[in-house]
């Protein structure tokens, strides 16, 4: 599964985080209510949740996730070529760390 930049998911995030603010101060105000949606719906997309709240918490959880959340570096393959992808897994914990 290809995930996004966590970059862009931390800006994403941070400007849903402010219209959401805006839009609690001034409820009435169509434009704010407006635009905070905008920022929901690009959320959601970027996550791949239904529900911008979902997507908001989706958001923090990846960007708290340590090294097993980044992809490693695929090469050109030799013979024809070709960039790989390679699958990360995590980590298993140990138990004393648990």
């Amino acid at each position: 599964m290809l995930l996004p930049a966590k970059t862009e998911v931390a800006r994403r995030l941070r400007s849903y985080r402010a219209w959401e603010r805006a839009m609690l101060a001034c409820p009435g105000d169509r434009a704010v209510r407006a635009t905070f949606e905008n920022c929901g719906y690009t959320l959601c997309v970027l996550m791949g949740k239904r529900c911008a709240r979902e997507a908001a918490d989706a958001a923090e959880q990846y960007l708290r996730r340590g090294a097993e959340a980044r992809p490693r570096r695929g090469g050109v393959g030799r013979r024809n070529g070709v960039a790989r992808l390679t699958v990360v897994r995590p980590v298993p914990q140990l138990a004393a760390e648990r």
